[in-house]
C-alpha cells in the first residue's frame, strides 16, 4: 500500500518512532525514563516541533526554521527533548524541498547557510539547557551558551552556521561533535543507517533499536563524552559492539546504561534523521 505522507509528517513519525525503538541502552524509550525526561515529554516534543518542520518545508531559512522548531520542541516539561534531531532534520527536509535528499543535496544546503543562520542557531539555545563541550581553544566568545550576546561576534568574524559546524566537529582532537560531523560530511551516517534500516525486516522500532546498537558501536556519542569523559564513551561504544544486533541482551546493557547516567543522545539524533530519510525512501509503517 501506498504511503501518501509529506516530508514534515515523516520528519514528525521520525521524531516519534526514534523514541519508540526499544532497548536503546542509555536513552528514553518505550520502557525507561531518566531522572529528568519521560517517554510522554519526548512525545509532546515531537508534537510541539512540527512548527519548526513545516517552517523548513515552506522554504524559511535553516536558522529560523530551527530556533522555531526548538521553540516548539521545548513547550513540555522536560526541557531538552530533540534539540539534537532537529539541527539534523532542519537541513534533510530542506534538501528535500530545494535539491534532492541524497548527500550532495543537503550538503548545498548547509554549505549555503548564513551568519543570521548562525545567530538563530545560538538565540535556540536560550529556549532549552543543552549540554555542550567547552568550546575551541581561543574561541570563548563562540561559545553557544552565550546565546544571542554572541550575535555581535558572529557578525563581526563573518561565520555561518556551516563555519560554526565546521569549528565543532573536531575541537582539539577531542571526540568533538557528532552532530557537526554529519553537517560537514554529507550526513554520512544518517544515509548509510536509513540504508540500514531499509535492508532490515521486521517491526519498524526493533530495526531502530539494531540501527541505534550500531551507530552507538561505530562511534563515542558526543553527550556521553560530555557528561562522562572519552574513555568512559569509549567503554560505551565497546560494550554496545559486544551486544551486537542481540536486543535481549542489549535489555540488560539498557538497565546498567540508565543507572550510571550514560545517555547517548547524539546516536539517537542520527537515528532520527536516518529513520526520516528511511521513511521518505520507502520504509513502511
Amino acid at each position: 500500500m501506498t504511503q501518501d505522507r509529506t516530508a514534515v509528517e515523516n520528519a514528525q513519525l521520525a521524531l516519534l518512532l526514534e523514541v519508540s525503538g526499544t532497548p536503546k541502552p542509555g536513552n528514553v524509550d518505550r520502557h525507561r525514563d531518566l531522572d529528568e525526561l519521560r517517554f510522554e515529554q519526548f512525545m509532546a516534543g515531537a508534537v510541539g516541533a512540527r512548527r519548526g518542520l513545516a517552517a523548513a518545508a515552506d522554504g524559511v531559512s535553516v536558522g529560523i526554521a530551527f530556533k522555531k522548531g526548538v521553540a516548539g520542541m521545548s513547550t513540555q516539561t522536560g526541557g531538552n527533548t530533540q534539540f539534537g534531531c532537529l539541527l539534523l532534520l532542519i537541513p534533510l527536509i530542506k534538501a528535500t524541498r530545494e535539491q534532492s535528499l541524497t548527500p550532495a543535496g543537503v550538503r548545498s544546503v548547509v554549505e549555503s547557510t548564513t551568519v543570521e543562520d548562525a545567530v538563530d542557531f545560538y538565540t535556540a539555545f536560550e529556549h532549552v539547557d543543552v549540554a555542550v563541550d567547552e568550546p575551541p581553544e581561543k574561541a570563548d566568545a563562540l561559545d553557544v551558551r552565550h546565546g544571542s550576546n554572541a550575535a555581535s561576534t558572529l557578525r563581526e568574524r563573518e561565520l555561518t552556521l556551516y563555519d560554526i559546524m565546521t569549528l565543532s566537529a573536531n575541537p582539539d582532537d577531542r571526540v568533538g561533535d557528532g552532530n557537526a560531523r554529519e553537517w560537514v560530511s554529507g550526513f554520512e551516517r544518517t544515509f548509510g543507517a536509513a540504508e540500514a534500516l531499509l535492508a532490515d525486516e521486521g517491526p519498524v522500532v526493533d530495526r531502530t533499536a539494531r540501527v541505534f546498537l550500531d551507530l552507538l558501536a561505530d562511534e563515542p556519542d558526543t553527550l556521553v563524552a560530555i557528561n562522562h569523559g572519552e574513555r568512559v564513551a569509549r567503554e560505551v561504544s565497546d560494550r554496545a559492539a559486544a551486544v551486537g544486533d542481540d536486543l535481549a541482551a542489549a535489555e540488560q546493557l539498557a538497565e546498567e546504561f540508565v543507572e550510571k547516567g550514560y545517555n547517548p543522545g547524539t546516536t539517537a539524533d542520527i537515528t532520527a534523521a536516518a529513520l526520516f530519510v528511511a521513511l521518505q525512501r520507502g520504509l513502511s509503517v
